[in-house]
């Protein structure tokens, strides 16, 4: 749906922040402030929105900042010519909820529920009208720069890091890929596992890639193509296959290859060269570079991991993991939303287990799907075990009852959120089996949730194996508090490194896309 772009360039050409911001002396510190950078345009900014000086002074004023606070405010948007950091004519940008995450999951940082809930409203909006001449909005963009500045203030930061966590100017994909190369492993850990990869596909780019390869039938091991030769040279450059070989016989040795391959884009190992193959063998090796730099900047807001257990979901790769520290304890395939229907990035805590629950159907379903449905078939609620439990604002309250029809199986796990999503059992078992598992409404679907469930309680003896299956088939709700709450993380990485191998993924919300036409 479109948006109703409201901006305004005049503010771009405001004057000068003063050097000093005059607060009232006594300041624990002095801060370097970084000359405004003015190489930057409305025309090469990371966003279209600018602050006018006016605006950061009287926020500055009004918030009665020390003047090492107020100093850290000038330099930050100084480095961004007072563009924003956080919104843009087309809504929230993706750091404002990769931030709220981190934020939420940080134990020693303090909350301020107002400014949460406007970023919640921001992130959910899809028709939001952005303008830096709504008092609202800037100052939203103001409160979450002074809270990015005390978090790294906690941190012990530094206002160069500070200011590079969000991009501020458009560079070629190559300038992007080696600014990554001298990011700092000790502020940025998570990324730099990546740098060996982004070294491999510096050079592929600068090798000039790659050929494209014709479409071909489904191939195994065993069978005789003119296209083998040109794939073997595919997976020869990025290393799949390790010897040259350019025969038209598909060996054991491309087999092996063809699974490496296809377990790192997102496919079952079942060693057939198909469609799904070549769509992967042939996306350009700029296309690869440019989705690990967007993955990479994505990776500066991961938390630090935590000493103890961790449930981390990862949205493209449809899968969820389960860490104590930093040993992998299991892996889980999950079922994720639908396009429209968008698996939210955040964090949380989950912190308790429904068994045998009731599924309380969003107003939005009941009204596009449930209506329709009865007006179809007087017979529909019955069918679905569902019923109707009062009315709000002209819509019937509907739920549907625990069993083996309920949507959400025989167990769900809640981890508070703004955005409604939890993880839940399902009837649907089928849907595990696809490599695109993108069908929920948002809500995250496990394929094991005995698994989650013998996990989550395990600090909990008296909950034997025997009695959480006796639980999930009661029919009967039942919530059990988890006594030790687990932290749960749900990132959105389309390139990651994973027991020593690049992985990809696709973007299957555009969520790169989106941050690669920005950067």
């Amino acid at each position: 749906m479109r948006r109703l772009l409201l901006f305004a360039f005049a503010a771009f050409f405001a004057c000068d922040a003063p050097t000093r911001n005059g607060s009232a002396p006594g300041d624990e510190e002095e801060v370097e402030i970084t000359p405004r950078n003015t190489s930057i345009t409305p025309e090469n900014a990371y966003n279209k929105l600018f602050l006018d000086s006016s605006q950061i002074a009287n926020f500055i004023r009004k918030k009665n900042l020390s003047q090492s606070m107020g100093d850290r405010m000038w330099s930050f948007y100084n480095s961004r010519n007072y563009q924003f950091a956080w919104l843009d004519t087309s809504g929230a940008v993706e750091q404002m909820a990769a931030f709220r995450s981190l934020y939420t999951y940080s134990k020693d940082s303090s909350g301020n529920k107002s400014l949460d809930r406007q970023i919640d409203a921001l992130v959910d909006d899809d028709e939001l009208h952005v303008s830096n001449t709504n008092p609202a909005i800037v100052n939203t963009e103001l409160e979450l720069t002074l809270r990015l500045i005390n978090y790294f203030k906690e941190k012990k930061g530094s206002m160069s890091q500070l200011e590079h966590m969000i991009p501020a100017k458009k560079y070629p994909i190559t300038e992007l890929a080696d600014s990554m190369l001298r990011t700092s492993d000790d502020v940025f850990p998570a990324v730099a596992p990546m740098k060996g990869a982004l070294k491999s596909y510096i050079r592929y780019v600068k090798d000039g890639g790659w050929d494209t390869i014709a479409s071909v039938k489904s191939l195994k091991k065993g069978q005789s193509s003119p296209q083998i030769p040109a794939i073997k040279r595919r997976l020869q450059i990025t290393g799949e296959l390790k010897d040259a070989d350019s025969s038209t016989v598909f060996d054991d040795a491309l087999e092996t290859a063809v699974n490496t391959f296809r377990v790192t884009h997102g496919l079952s190992a079942n060693g057939v060269i198909n469609d799904s193959v070549i769509r992967q063998l042939n996306v350009p090796a700029s296309e690869r570079l440019g989705q690990i730099v967007a993955n990479m900047e994505r990776m500066k807001w991961i938390p630090e991991t935590p000493e103890g257990r961790l449930i981390l979901v990862n949205i493209p790769a449809f899968m969820l993991h389960v860490m104590d520290g930093k040993k992998k304890l299991f892996d889980m395939p999950i079922v994720v939303g639908k396009e429209g229907h968008s698996t939210t990035m955040f964090s949380g805590f989950l912190n308790q287990v429904v068994f045998s629950p009731y599924w309380n159907i969003p107003r939005s379903i009941v009204r596009k799907e449930i209506l329709p449905a009865m007006d179809r078939n007087p017979n529909y609620l019955a069918s679905k075990n569902m019923e109707i439990t009062g009315e709000s604002n002209g819509l019937p309250v509907i739920r549907q009852k625990p069993g083996e029809k309920n949507a959400l199986g025989r167990v769900k796990f809640l981890f508070p959120n703004s955005y409604n999503i939890y993880f839940h059992d399902t009837p649907e078992k089928s849907l595990f089996e696809r490599d695109n598992r993108a069908y929920s409404h948002g809500c995250i679907r496990l394929k094991d949730p005995v698994a989650m469930a013998k996990f989550v309680l395990e600090d909990a003896p008296e909950w034997t194996d025997e009695k959480i299956d006796e639980a999930m088939q009661s029919g009967k709700q039942k919530f059990v508090a988890v006594k030790h709450p687990v932290p749960v993380i749900i990132t959105y990485y389309t390139a990651w490194m994973e027991d020593g191998a690049l992985h990809f993924a696709d973007d299957v919300y555009g969520h790169d896309a989106e941050l690669l036409r920005k950067l």
